[in-house]
Order: C-alpha cells, then structure tokens, then sequence
C-alpha cells in the first residue's frame, strides 16, 4: 500500500471517530437520564406509600355540636362539659351516648382519685371491678395525648377490656398515650373535677349527680351547695 493509500485510510478513520464521537457521548447522556427518570419516580411512589400508610395526626379541635358534647353534673357544685371525639374513637362514644341515655351513670361515684394524676368512675360496683352489661369494647387507641381535662377510657390488663369505666386526667401524663382509649376533653367546668374528693377509694367520694348528652336537652341538675360555716360567736366585751 503506498503513502497516499495509508494517508486516505488513516483520514477516513478519524471521520468515523468524529462522527461517531456526538452519537456515543448522547447515548451516554441518555442513560444518565433515564436513570434520573426512574430514581425520581421511585421517589414519587415512595412518598405516596408513606403517605397512605403513615397515621393522620387528629385535629386538637373540632367544631362543637351539641350532638356530641357529654355533660356531666358533679356533687362536686356544677356541670363538666366534655366534647366528645367519634372522629377517633367512634365505638366508645357511642358506648358513652347509649349508657348515658340509659341512665347507667346517674349516681355512681368517683372511686379512684389520684391528686396530680387523675379522677376514675363510672363502675356500679364503686371499686374497680364492674361495668355495663354490655360486651368490652375493641381498643381505639389514637393519636390525640393525654392532656389535661382529658377523658380517657379505663381497662383492664387487656387492651380490649374497657367497658363503662372512664377517667379524667389531672395533669398531663403521656405516658399513657396510645395505651388507653381518648374519646373526648373537658371544655368547661374542670374546677368541679379538681375538687374531686381524692382516695383510692375516698373516705367521702364524689358522685355523677346526673349524665346527658347536651343535645338531648335537659337542665342542670340541682347540687346541694356546700353548707356554710357559722359565724363565730362574737366575745363579749370587744
């Protein structure tokens, strides 16, 4: 092959080379992008996952309905107002609504009563042992905390066993938090719950004078109020 031959063919390399250089660099490119491509929509699908299966955090409030707004007047001197969630624990409250309307609660005492901790009631045997006589209730545990004013569930050592019994916390106490069932919070009258005779159970215990759901109606009921010191006698000569 002579000089000119090798020369042509050498040039006709370095064509193909720069020809073909562009297309290689953008199949190169391409991949890049297709990679980008799939890692950003497995990213999609793995938030959309995350979002179906993570727990919705329930709101702190909700609008007030009379509905679902248990009131309970205290011997204490007055009437607890507790909103009621079936938005999280729709079993319970309606446990809470059909005793209530029964009159199951009428009179029983509080006989569990912690300072700082909380207020337990709502057993007819009055020591922690009773209940309706309805089945246990199937745990509503959720994600609302136990607050002051909040009303919570009592049970067993199983997380199915809650009946009747219910209690109201004192002072914050997230400890229990997913462990018992939250089904409403006081929203007016707590200081008729602070006063509360305290005793596991109280010397004197106080009592649920009478329950109702506020939207059925029905006044306060009478609580005797508290009988009034006499004067000291004054001394005779001052």
């Amino acid at each position: 092959m002579g000089f000119r031959s090798v020369f042509q063919a050498i040039a006709i390399g370095c064509a193909l080379f720069a020809a073909s250089g562009p297309a290689m660099a953008q199949g190169g490119r391409g991949e890049d992008l297709k990679k980008a491509e799939t890692a950003a929509k497995a990213e999609e699908t793995a938030k959309a996952l995350n979002a179906e299966t993570a727990p919705k955090v329930p709101p702190a409030t909700v609008p007030l309905d009379p509905a679902n707004v248990w009131a309970l007047d205290l011997s204490t001197g007055g009437r607890v107002r507790i909103q009621l969630r079936p938005d999280v624990a729709p079993n319970h409250v309606e446990r809470i609504k059909e005793l209530t309307r029964q009159g199951f609660y009428n009179g029983l005492k509080f006989h569990r009563v912690i300072p700082g901790f909380m207020a337990q009631g709502g057993d007819p045997k009055g020591d922690g042992t009773g209940g309706s006589q309805l089945p246990d209730l199937k745990a509503e545990f959720n994600l609302l905390p136990h607050l002051r004013g909040t009303v919570s569930m009592a049970r067993a050592q199983s997380e199915d066993s809650a009946n009747s019994q219910f209690f109201i916390v004192l002072l914050p106490r997230m400890q229990l938090d997913k462990k018992y069932t939250i089904f409403g919070r006081v929203i007016e009258g707590m200081q008729y719950v602070d006063a509360i005779a305290p005793g596991e159970p109280p010397a004197e215990p106080s009592t649920i004078v009478r329950a109702a759901i506020e939207a059925d109606g029905g006044a306060p009921a009478p609580v005797a109020a508290p009988v009034a010191e006499p004067a000291p006698a004054p001394v005779p000569g001052e």
